[in-house]
């Protein structure tokens, strides 16, 4: 890059300025000079900062640093790189800025870069850190993409996002062309948006051979990755890890106890460094938490204070900075202790961690073709995801990590490789993504690891139901609408239905609370009562999707008539709401609701409250979730589905559930075979709305059953003239038969 002309922003950048000492405006030719012998950033043409070269030491200390010069020349050299490298090795945050560099020596002619990861979490925490590294400006020339959260302009040169959002950027740039190079990372993590992009990807690169594909993954799936792609240069870093590993003697039926009494031990060894606990799933966070802090409080303070963070799925990232030694001497010691599951894996950055604790087990959803429902079961962990776990520990000079099973349980009982999610997951959103694409031309796709022809075919019949295909197989202008939406194909289907149910306000409100993360917080001992109190004066007689209403009309007023942000987030603290998720519904609504002024659909003025605008909303929702209906069979709350044989109750926060009131037919938004077989979200309706919104065909295909035959007899009392109107609305889509309708193109 030397000799290159670049050119400065103007005075009006945002970056930084120039330093009053280095002002030539006053004709001092020294200052001129000085300025001249400044190194200036080639991607915004401003001196680089001290700070830009503190941390440049540090990336030179990365164990990434040492194959820069060959990944430079593979990358020039080749179409796809595969770099191998443990968890802290450097190569989510170095490879990045060097594509972005190569990018910059040809001019950007191909595009710029973009960076997939799984976790929002760790996309915003990427983009934020390699912003800083780079000396450049957070959304603009480094920027992120999540869903629903876009901080990037058109001049950013290296975007950080999720798998998901290139996989949904595909639908209306298939080909990715504003981009030069595309780096796919989190490999191991095998979330179905990254395995269509390896398998889309592929087609792409045939299309665009000046394309850079670049895959970071972990070791261990090198294998699978050469085979699937061929014959591709590797970049493989060593990381050397100073790891003491002890396994438990003998299985222990209950691990529960010695986490506590690990935790308790390390923080009286007097050994310095936080803790980092993988438990099995996020009821045992919550069961730890409460103990922890409780029997925390009465430790001896001069041992220092136990902070305990629980970090859940959905929540934001909190990237724990090391003690600064000279604030050690001067504050009271704190040893953080982290609360996770294996969605924690990639979450965890920091240096001073020294103590990690490992159950072996986690709770995974699978999802069950046949019933339509996940089903939450507890298994070991992968030899993959141990070793994972044990790379977070890599970075410290030294660490101990407590793996609270057997080496035999180890080495005989545990997977080589986690399962890909597309082999336990519902695919129904990933197959109208494909049929999307597949007006494209790439809607044939390669997969790594194969679906399941059952649950391709229950995704397949479900999108047929739900009038997103046409005779032949293809997308609908129905279904073409329906995947604008980042949402699950029920949902927005009930959207659509909304606009001619006159509603669309509502359901906008009932779809981005529901995507949301739960808006009821956490409750420590002893709140229950006054929470359940507070929650109660949200709950509406017709259900669980209108208390939603209620409590997001309630949000916004307060957000309206509040002179600051503290005082909307004492509000929710005093109504035991979570204000992060409160906020995530907004940001939700507001982009729903301008997919729908784009895509030009009707938009009728809220009317929340009245009789027809009641029954409107349910068949907006009927029109969606007919799927998902249960009926209580002995009127003591054991609800049997329509669709299969599972008995589920409804969840103790139902509106229901706090009413003591159970309605016979409920319609339902998650159902999850467990140990109390909730349903969650459910608002009653009628076997009369049901056989008016449901598709004959659909009805027709249920089991036989008491409640079909409940919703029979009322189909047969039906008018002839509103059974003719239905069947004729039928007609069109209902092909001859169901191998027609579900045939995989």
């Amino acid at each position: 890059m030397e000799g290159k002309e670049l050119e400065c922003p103007n005075s009006s950048s945002e970056k930084r300025y120039f330093p009053e000492s280095l002002d030539s405006s006053d004709g001092d030719e020294e200052g001129v000079l000085a300025c001249e012998d400044l190194e200036l950033n080639p991607f915004d043409g401003l001196p680089y900062s001290s700070r830009y070269y503190k941390l440049l030491k540090e990336r030179e200390d990365l164990p990434i640093w040492k194959e820069k010069y060959s990944f430079m020349e593979n990358l020039l050299q080749n179409q796809i790189v595969i770099v191998s490298g443990d968890a802290k090795s450097g190569k989510s945050s170095q490879v990045p800025q060097w594509c972005a560099e190569y990018c910059l020596s040809i001019h950007y002619q191909h595009g710029g870069v973009i960076c997939t990861q799984v976790h929002k979490q760790t996309v915003v925490q990427l983009a934020l850190r390699v912003a800083d590294e780079m000396d450049v400006n957070i959304g603009h020339e480094v920027g992120y993409v999540i869903p629903f959260e876009n901080c990037c302009t058109s001049e950013t040169i290296l975007r950080y996002c999720t798998d998901d959002m290139l996989q949904r950027e595909m639908m209306s740039n298939p080909f990715l062309g504003s981009y030069g190079v595309i780096i796919l990372d989190d490999i191991h993590e095998r979330s179905i948006a990254t395995d269509v992009l390896l398998g889309l990807l592929k087609d792409v690169l045939l299309a665009r051979p000046e394309l850079k594909l670049i895959i970071n993954s972990s070791p261990h799936l090198i294998s699978k990755l050469n085979s699937y792609y061929g014959n591709v240069p590797l970049i493989e870093v060593k990381n050397k890890h100073t790891v003491e590993v002890v396994y438990l003697s003998e299985a222990q039926k209950d691990s529960f106890e010695p986490i506590l009494r690990l935790i308790f031990e390390i923080h009286h060894s007097g050994e310095k460094g936080d803790i980092v606990v993988f438990l099995a799933c996020e009821q045992d966070i919550e069961r730890t938490y409460e103990i922890v802090c409780q029997e925390g409080s009465n430790l001896n303070p001069d041992l220092g204070e136990l902070v305990v963070f629980p970090l859940y799925p959905k929540e934001k990232c909190t990237s724990f900075k090391p003690i600064d030694e000279t604030e050690k001497r001067c504050q009271v010691y704190q040893r953080r202790v982290v609360l996770t599951t294996s969605s924690g894996e990639s979450l965890i950055w920091s240096n001073s961690v020294k103590f990690l604790i490992d159950v072996g087990m986690e709770r995974r959803k699978v999802y069950n073709p046949r019933i339509r429902a996940d089903s939450l079961v507890m298994q070991p962990i992968s030899q993959s995801q141990a070793e994972i776990r044990k790379q977070i520990l890599g970075s410290s000079s030294s660490g101990k990590l407590f793996r609270l099973y057997t080496e035999e349980f180890a080495s005989k009982d545990m997977r080589p490789l986690k399962p890909a999610e597309m082999q336990e997951a519902n695919l129904t959103s990933m197959v109208l993504f494909m049929k999307r694409i597949d007006i494209a031309g790439l809607g044939h796709c390669d997969f790594m690891n194969r679906p399941a022809p059952e649950s391709l075919m229950q995704a397949l019949e479900d999108l047929d139901y739900l009038a997103a295909l046409d005779n032949d197989g293809n997308l609908s202008e129905f279904g073409i609408i329906m995947s604008e939406f980042p949402l699950d194909p029920q949902l927005s289907k009930s959207i659509l239905a909304s606009c001619e149910f006159d509603c669309v306000d509502e359901m906008l409100t009932i779809a981005a609370m529901v995507t949301a993360p739960n808006c009821f917080s956490y409750l420590p001992h002893g709140a229950e009562e006054a929470a359940l109190t507070c929650w109660k004066t949200f709950l509406h007689p017709e259900g669980d999707h209108f208390t939603l209403i209620n409590i997001y009309k309630a949000y916004q007023d307060t957000t309206l008539n509040s002179t600051s942000e503290h005082c909307v987030e004492k509000w929710c603290h005093d109504y035991f709401l979570s204000c992060s998720a409160l906020r995530m519904a907004d940001v939700i609504r507001a982009e729903l609701l301008e997919i729908i002024k784009r895509i030009e659909l009707p938009y009728a003025e809220p009317a929340f409250g009245s009789k027809e605008n009641t029954l409107n909303i349910k068949k907006a929702l009927l029109s969606g979730y007919f799927m998902q209906i249960a009926r209580d069979v002995d009127g003591s709350g054991n609800y049997l589905m329509l669709t299969h044989k599972q008995v589920a109750q409804l969840h103790p926060l139902s509106s229901y559930s706090l009413t003591k009131k159970m309605p016979e037919w409920v319609l339902f938004h998650k159902f999850s075979i467990s140990e109390n077989n909730y349903i969650r979200i459910t608002s009653e309706i009628s076997p009369e709305l049901f056989v008016q919104l449901a598709p004959q065909y659909y009805f027709s295909n249920l089991p036989p059953s008491e409640s079909k035959d409940i919703l029979q007899h009322v189909m047969d009392h039906l008018s002839p003239i509103s059974t003719m109107k239905k069947e004729q609305k039928m007609c069109d889509k209902c092909p001859e038969t169901t191998e027609q309708r579900c045939m995989i193109q």
